[in-house]
């Protein structure tokens, strides 16, 4: 190809072929983790051979990254979502449901970053302390500014992100936990986010 040449697009049968592979992928990374995970496993989910793999990604890293790369803006998009125009409790609490429904809808992408991160981040380690930072910083500066004006309870604002974080993807990563301590009669999700709901609203009142 010449210098500046547009590569040419993909043909419809790529690009459902390369999404196929990736919806195997993200089912073997967040059942066995990166390391557990094989090439031939992929291959079997997508009923793919392994060459043909292959062709569309070099390499297990280069599926976990075009993964990661993905998640990561679908996992940020509700924090860049509360808008300092808001009321800052409705702000926070619609923040909480989101990431509760985030849960819900992707537990796999939900287990894959908590494994990428328990293994200390090496292939999202750039995004983090870039992108991720850069955001939480932004965050924090806000809601420690609801602080300042009385609309919301001191507390170290960083530190109230990482708790929404942590008691609304815990019903993703440790699901089968969860089901199994209420039942198969109980939805978790939406107990999670009454309960949730209910949880910040008292943590949140000046």
């Amino acid at each position: 190809m010449t210098s500046g040449a547009t590569p040419k697009p993909r043909t419809r049968i790529q690009a459902r072929n390369s999404e196929t592979i990736l919806e195997a992928a993200l089912e073997v990374f967040s059942t066995y983790g990166f390391r557990g995970a094989t090439l031939d496993q992929i291959a079997e989910v997508a009923g793919l051979s392994k060459p043909n793999l292959l062709y569309y990604f070099p390499s297990k890293e280069a599926m976990h990254q075009a993964l990661l790369t993905r998640l990561l803006s679908t996992w940020l998009d509700p924090l860049r979502d509360v808008k300092a125009s808001g009321d800052p409790v409705t702000e926070i609490l619609g923040y909480v449901r989101r990431k509760v429904e985030l849960s819900r809808d992707y537990p796999r992408e939900s287990r894959l970053f908590a494994n990428e991160i328990l293994q200390g981040a090496p292939r999202m380690r750039e995004a983090i302390e870039g992108e991720l930072k850069t955001l939480v910083d932004e965050k924090s500066a806000l809601l420690q500014s609801w602080m300042d004006q009385g609309s919301i309870a001191r507390m170290p604002p960083a530190h109230l992100i990482f708790s929404i974080w942590a008691l609304t993807q815990h019903y993703a990563d440790f699901d089968a936990q969860v089901r199994a301590m209420l039942g198969p009669d109980h939805d978790p999700f939406t107990e999670a986010g009454d309960y949730l709901d209910t949880l910040f609203r008292k943590l949140l009142a000046p």
